[in-house]
């Protein structure tokens, strides 16, 4: 078995935990993904070990989730969360249990979680724990819910949104019952955090069936709940693919242009993200009239990438293959501001006006005098242009 370090490193945490005589096992998602043949990120680990007896086991704990049964173990070269078996109550608001009861069952706790899909577990032998048809569901690939779907959606609404976003990341529908269930319960999504929502979009605009997640989106009625007419726009993601979730925000603004200040609230996205989605939009429109040596300067080239899918999503022809963008960007005679020749302390001893705005108004002349191959980038040229064009033509 072909397994990477993190989860060599679950299986030494488990040995020592057998060894103190306690049961554990690896769960959840990178149970599901080793069967899936994917690669296997956050390998957690499940134990009738309470805690406290946990944290007697290991010399190097951080309580990074305590109170819900979770200790992360740092002895095994990588940071591995044990989490000790565990019962939920009752769900009042729709996110959150309003307590947690450890046990010593793996049954109880696997009968809490989501997914059969994810509600397998896997002992340091290699035995494959599946009480709830996980691997005839993987065979099927099908999204079906542990026990009464709208139990489990009541319990914590988001696990609607999570049904979706496992279909996108996989390609799997979702069984029928299921899907019943979240229509039947869509309304509900409102309860949830727009943190929450928005983490979970996020990992839907990388995923392998962007497209096809949204489709289930509209069908399940979820989309009705969310920023943004997806409903209405379904077409143009039809070949939207992305590696990073910003460029599916930035599409999303695109396509809702007079909605793009909701969909930053709603989906509490960062400054950051605010800024790149700015960019884009500007690259975008700004490429329907053709780039200037001006907008391959000042844009970053995931910034001029990002436009030019868009464009291509949006079915326009472009004069130009996308590999250009690189070499364009490559050749200009300046890569940035600095490495303009000269700064505003040249402009001073070549004038006799006073210090002030004018200065960037002829730094940012000369950067496109450059970018435009009406002068060279040297000291002498560059005076002899703010001298005889710039000064005369102001």
């Amino acid at each position: 078995m072909n397994v990477n370090k993190e989860w060599q490193a679950a299986l030494r945490v488990i040995d020592k935990i057998e060894h103190s005589g306690f049961e554990a096992v690896i769960v959840g998602g990178a149970v599901r993904d080793h069967l899936l043949q994917r690669s296997v990120n956050d390998v957690d680990v499940a134990t009738s070990a309470l805690p406290v007896e946990v944290k007697e086991i290991f010399s190097s704990t951080v309580d990074v989730g305590i109170e819900h049964g979770t200790v992360l173990v740092l002895d095994e070269g990588e940071p591995i969360e044990v989490t000790t078996y565990r019962t939920e109550g009752t769900y009042s608001d729709y996110r959150r249990p309003e307590e947690v009861a450890f046990v010593r069952n793996l049954e109880e706790d696997l009968q809490r979680r989501d997914f059969t899909i994810n509600a397998m577990a896997f002992t340091k032998e290699g035995t494959i724990i599946d009480l709830y048809g996980g691997k005839e569901d993987i065979d099927k690939k099908i999204i079906r819910a542990v026990g009464d779907p709208n139990v489990r959606f009541r319990e914590d609404a988001l696990r609607m949104l999570r049904a979706i976003r496992f279909g996108a990341q996989l390609g799997f529908s979702i069984e029928e019952g299921t899907l019943k269930a979240i229509q039947m319960d869509s309304d509900l999504i409102d309860f949830i955090a727009n943190e929450r929502i928005s983490m979970e979009m996020s990992k839907i605009w990388k995923s392998k069936y962007v497209y096809y997640g949204l489709q289930l989106l509209v069908e399940t009625n979820l989309s009705k709940f969310l920023v943004g007419q997806l409903e209405d726009q379904l077409e143009h993601w039809r070949t939207f693919k992305t590696e990073d979730p910003v460029v599916g925000w930035a599409y999303l603004c695109l396509l809702n242009r007079q909605e793009v200040q909701n969909i930053a609230d709603f989906y509490r996205l960062s400054n950051k993200e605010k800024t790149y989605i700015r960019k884009v939009l500007s690259a975008f429109d700004s490429l329907r009239q053709n780039w200037t040596a001006m907008d391959y300067f000042i844009n970053e080239l995931d910034v001029l990438e990002a436009a030019y899918d868009f464009a291509q999503w949006q079915n326009f022809r472009l004069p130009f293959k996308k590999e250009k963008i690189q070499e364009i960007k490559n050749n200009l005679p300046l890569q940035s501001v600095d490495q303009l020749a000269i700064n505003g302390n040249h402009l001073m001893s070549w004038s006799t006006r006073k210090r002030g705005p004018w200065i960037k108004v002829a730094l940012d002349a000369a950067i496109i005098a450059v970018l435009n191959g009406y002068v060279k980038n040297d000291e002498e040229k560059l005076k002899e242009w703010f001298i005889n064009d710039f000064i005369d033509e102001g």
